[in-house]
């Protein structure tokens, strides 16, 4: 913290109540610098501030100075924004948002204006604000508060007009946003024959006129203030009721926000009602205004703005990909044996994508070209594997990593831990086994059927040469090489299969959002044009397979265009898919003949292949976990017995882990 430059003596000969408006905040700002410059130690803001207060109220001059400064400060500044708006977006949508806090950052503020919150923004920016505004002590409170307000001034009045003010600000936004058609329609049925919105303005109003009538009886101010928290309960459990719907519907960032905002209005307004029928409202207005710094921070930080609103969103695309990814794992010696049939079936075409990918190569595209059709080659690739029900194996473990996590979830609520742990341990070994066959059944097909395509190619092919010349065969060798920088890359393409059930998750719940497959299954012109039985198994095979295609698509791009793209940028990264590789040593291998087995190389990028897939598993399902995990606010599970209980497994029955 920087030393203020301002000294006591010098604060009060600068308070001037007549002095232009900008002048006027300086001298705020500048007393709350020199107040801040105590930090980290809030006795010594405490010792400063009584300091100040005693220096006014031996000087009269000064004492009517500060008053006068004080009545023109609230004759010209709007305090509702700070009391009702400060801390929420102008305008109800994200994108606006994340660019409105933007100029927050980058652009300064400044002391020559009448919003007291932006005011607030500049004079109160550092979190110890907060620590000795709320260490501040009744008395001095009292003493400040009647420094500012002479004993026949209408002082109280004015904080009863403006917390009165900001009440129906609060509810005219709450009002609003509780009308909307995508809230509304999303709210329980029941919340909508309440209408808790309704009434809230009028409660309010009602509020006003016990206020400040001057005849009112405590009884009757108590009822009303009671009946608009009622109100506001209402209004709160019916916006929470849309959280419901998501689950069926979908969910977007821009309603979790919209719907955080209302919330948050909601909580604003309980506030301001504390500060409203407080006996000692001095000391609600400093804690109230303690929390305006912290709401100040997270109002600038873009890093807040997307983890509250994205929460949800992450969850839901979690949860999309558990239900996917429990088709993934095996228990039985059945669907052990089914997913070997289906991951040498996946390396069977995927010796078919190697081909065509050497195939392409040699047409000498431009970079980004040969990248594009790169990718269209693997996406059709993927989605073939998909349709035929066949399977890849790396691309299971972002799949089956939020399934886990919602088992593990389900270890936490469980009363019988060391039973669910057991369980979980059980799935653990079920999702290894599962993933050494799928590896093992793509590898092992992958490798000789590449070789025997390559060999027929180079038998029967219309040009009689081979696949790739020897050359280009040892090339590729080596660019497997263990010791090169292969790893690194193999690491890299599990982040990208991370990625691609993300944008997996994302579509299918954007679908379900816009209710495609209702359109597609309803809609007078699909019906009009497919017929209703056809219109029908359309819209179940789009819902049924959106989210493999997205899967399936955004990968194959990946895997083809980021190459291209850091080369672009002078970078030499690469891909490492373990069962493409498995092929392109397969390739290779046709080219080079038996010779091949002489040469260290060919078994140098042999042994890459465990490290490979491990790679891609390990990392894919690490960074899935992880999100399922923060997703489902997993934070207080004891991860080590669960490391406890999966040790004693690999002890007690090892063979669990590989075979069913």
């Amino acid at each position: 913290m920087p030393h203020s430059p301002y000294d006591l003596p010098r604060l009060l000969a600068e308070l001037d109540p007549h002095a232009d408006l900008a002048e006027r905040h300086l001298w705020l700002i500048h007393t709350l610098q020199w107040l801040r410059a105590s930090a980290p130690s809030v006795e010594v803001a405490i010792a400063k501030a009584e300091a100040l207060v005693a220096a006014i109220e031996a000087d009269e001059a000064l004492r009517l100075r500060l008053q006068l400064w004080w009545q023109r400060f609230t004759q010209t500044v709007d305090i509702t924004t700070l009391l009702a708006d400060f801390g929420f977006a102008q305008r109800t949508a994200m994108a606006t948002e994340v660019a409105e806090r933007l100029r927050l950052k980058l652009l300064p503020g400044t002391p020559e204006t009448i919003d007291a919150a932006e005011l607030f923004s500049i004079a109160m920016p550092e979190e110890f604000d907060a620590r000795w505004l709320n260490a501040l002590p009744e008395a001095l409170l009292q003493r400040l508060a009647d420094l500012l307000t002479p004993a026949n001034s209408q002082g109280a009045g004015f904080w009863q007009h403006a917390l009165l003010g900001a009440l129906t600000y609060c509810a005219g936004q709450i009002l609003a946003n509780g009308f909307t058609p995508e809230l509304r329609l999303r709210m329980s049925e029941q919340a909508r024959e309440q209408q808790p919105f309704h009434a809230l303005i009028q409660d309010v109003e009602n509020l006003r006129v016990e206020v400040l009538h001057g005849l009112r009886t405590p009884e009757r101010l108590e009822a009303a203030e009671q009946r608009l928290r009622e109100r506001l309960d209402a209004c709160r459990a019916a916006i929470g009721t849309v959280y419901q719907h998501f689950a069926a519907e979908g969910i977007s960032v821009g309603l979790v926000f919209r719907v955080r905002q209302v919330r948050a209005r909601i909580v604003r307004m309980r506030q301001l009602l504390s500060c409203l029928g407080s006996e000692h409202p001095e000391q609600e207005a400093a804690r109230l205004l303690a929390g305006f710094v912290s709401v100040g921070r997270d109002r600038r930080s873009l890093r807040h703005l997307w983890n509250t609103n994205t929460s949800l969103l992450a969850a839901k695309v979690t949860e999309r990909s558990a239900e996917t990814g429990e088709h993934y794992i095996s228990h039985t010696r059945a669907e052990y044996l089914q997913m070997v049939r289906r991951a040498a079936g996946g390396g069977l075409l995927m010796s078919v994508t190697t081909l065509l990918k050497f195939s392409l190569a040699a047409l000498a595209f431009s970079a980004f070209w040969g990248g594009f059709w790169a990718g269209v080659n693997y996406s059709i690739s993927f989605v073939l594997i998909q349709l035929l029900h066949l399977t890849v194996a790396t691309k299971q473990p972002a799949m089956t990593a939020p399934a886990m996590a919602a088992k593990l979830k389900d270890v936490q609520s469980s009363q019988d831990s060391a039973g669910s742990l057991s369980a979980f341990a059980d799935e653990v070994a079920s999702l290894v086994r599962t993933q050494v066959a799928a590896i093992l059944g793509n590898v092992l097909v992958v490798f000789p059927a590449a070789l025997l395509l390559a060999w027929l190619w180079a038998q029967y092919g219309s040009s009689g040469q081979p696949l790739l010349d020897e050359q280009q065969a040892l090339h590729t060798l080596e660019s497997l090489h263990l010791l090169g920088p292969s790893a690194l890359f193999a690491a890299y393409t599990g982040v990208l299969l991370f990625a691609s059930s993300l944008i997996a998750g994302w579509v299918e719940n954007w679908f379900v959002l816009r209710q495609l497959h209702s359109a597609i299954r309803y809609n007078p012109g699909f019906t009009r044009w497919l017929g209703k039985q056809r219109a029908k198994r359309w819209g179940d095979f789009w819902r049924a397979n959106i989210s493999g295609f997205a899967a399936n698509i955004s990968l194959g791009m990946m895997l083809g265009l980021t190459p291209a793209i850091a080369a672009f940028f002078g970078l030499g990264l690469e891909v490492r898919h373990v069962t493409l590789s498995s092929g392109q040593i397969g390739a290779a291998t046709a080219t080079l003949g038996l010779e091949v087995l002489m040469q260290p190389v060919f078994w140098w990028a042999l042994a890459l292949l465990p490290i490979n897939g491990a790679l891609n598993v390990s990392v894919s399902f690490y960074m899935a976990f992880r999100m399922a995990l923060r997703a489902h606010n997993i934070n207080s599970v004891e991860r080590s017995r669960i490391y406890a209980a999966i040790r004693q497994l690999l002890r007690q029955k090892p063979r669990s882990f590989f075979l069913p």
